[in-house]
């Protein structure tokens, strides 16, 4: 049940935080990816490099720290994972959930996320029993939080009762439990139409790059990391379609919600996205490689006195074979044009050609930082005009573009 699940550790300050290791080192046992937030008392129990090395990955503090907002903001951070779970749930950070308080991450981590929450208390017995408390564990409970323990035992402070934290694999046992259903928290009816704008639509997502093999160590391919194409399908899901993602070698993980389909080559895609189809939208975000090595070693080429020559041949075209389809074409078809000149000239261009309904053109020239990089300034090319973007996050490009997407379906139908 484990396999692949993410889940969001909160780790309270309080002497159980210890504990927290050990359920780290538990969950990913079992196959579970971790991401752990410190709240600022945490770090007197626990430090942040002793819980990076064990959840293999990087440790979010400060709600106000620039390099996490650039690197993933707190409304992400909280609905990337599965399951959020805080180990141990001090009596403060109850106390915060139940009444909505958003002071530091961890608190509003918890207020934004839209995933179910599992709590496992850990304070004094006089704290847990407090009237204050007892509050506040039945607001939770009333609002969906599942709780483990706490236990009957001894504690820190020399006395023994109820306040005990549950032990690591009670807490995996609990965890596991909470994933056998949906942890997903709808929105009340009626609230947030935008974001359900492609309900029962069918989305098809190409991200990436591809790789194009010489001989078994090498290949040709292109600086694409995937971040553009895999918020793209992310937010398609968001907006409550069915997404497949057809996405070549990158060093992120796949999106949460969304069925990913890993290539290496051109044809390759090619072939994953002839059999997602039919679909209602389809969208090349993928840097495909132009060419491919005509002939392919089958071993490695070795360095002689004069350089091999490397015969090229052209790959087969996505975008343009999506777009010509006679029949099962998707309603909208979107392309990627990255250029480094005259770009919203050839991406009209490009619209021409491949007969498709809009191209996405940004700039990846040499200063631009697009390939790879977080951020992108889009010009939103159709037959119509042309619409440029201020320059934003990825995942703000692709929340905006699904709206834009959803819109343009709609008047179609």
């Amino acid at each position: 049940m484990l396999t692949n699940k993410r889940i969001l550790l909160i780790i309270g300050g309080g002497i159980a935080a210890f504990k927290a290791l050990d359920l780290i080192r538990r969950l990913r046992e079992r196959g579970a990816h971790v991401r752990c937030v410190l709240t600022p008392a945490a770090t007197h129990f626990v430090t942040p490099l002793s819980v990076a090395a064990l959840s293999g990955d990087k440790v979010y503090q400060d709600l106000f720290s620039l390099t996490d907002e650039a690197e993933m903001g707190h409304i992400e951070l909280s609905r990337d994972a599965d399951l959020l779970a805080i180990v141990p749930a001090t009596a403060d950070l109850l106390a915060k959930l139940a009444t909505g308080q958003a002071n530091d991450l961890a608190s509003t981590l918890l207020l934004a996320t839209d995933k179910k929450v599992v709590a496992a208390p850990a304070m004094n017995l006089r704290m847990w029993l407090h009237p204050a408390t007892k509050r506040n564990v039945a607001q939770l409970r009333e609002d969906g939080v599942m709780f483990v323990g706490p236990v009957d035992g001894s504690m820190a402070c020399g006395e023994y009762g109820p306040g005990r934290m549950s032990e690591p694999l009670e807490i995996v046992a609990a965890i596991t439990e909470a994933l056998k259903s949906d942890t997903s928290i709808p929105l009340p009816a009626n609230v947030g139409q935008f974001a359900q704008s492609l309900r029962g639509k069918r989305v098809v997502v190409t991200s990436g790059p591809t790789h194009e093999p010489i001989d078994p160590v090498r290949y040709i391919a292109n600086r694409s990391s995937g971040r553009q194409g895999h918020a793209i399908a992310l937010a398609a899901a968001n907006a409550g379609a069915e997404v497949t993602l057809v996405s070549g070698p990158v060093t992120i993980d796949d999106p949460a919600g969304v069925h990913t389909v890993h290539i290496e080559t051109a044809q390759e895609m090619l072939h994953a996205v002839e059999a997602a189809l039919p679909a209602d939208i389809f969208i090349a975000a993928a840097a495909v490689a132009d060419w491919h090595a005509a002939t392919q070693n089958a071993n490695k080429m070795k360095k002689g006195e004069t350089a091999p020559v490397l015969q090229l041949a052209e790959n087969p075209d996505i975008l343009a074979t999506v777009a010509g389809l006679a029949t099962d074409r998707p309603a909208l078809v979107i392309g990627f044009a990255a250029e480094t000149q005259s770009v919203i000239e050839n991406a009209q261009k490009k619209l021409a050609k491949k007969k498709c309904d809009v191209i996405i053109a940004n700039d990846v020239g040499a200063g631009t930082d697009v390939m790879g990089g977080l951020e992108n300034t889009v010009h939103i090319v159709t037959k119509a005009g042309v619409e440029t973007w201020p320059k934003m996050e990825k995942s703000a490009v692709a929340s905006r573009l699904i709206g834009l997407l959803g819109d343009m379906l709609e008047r179609r139908s």
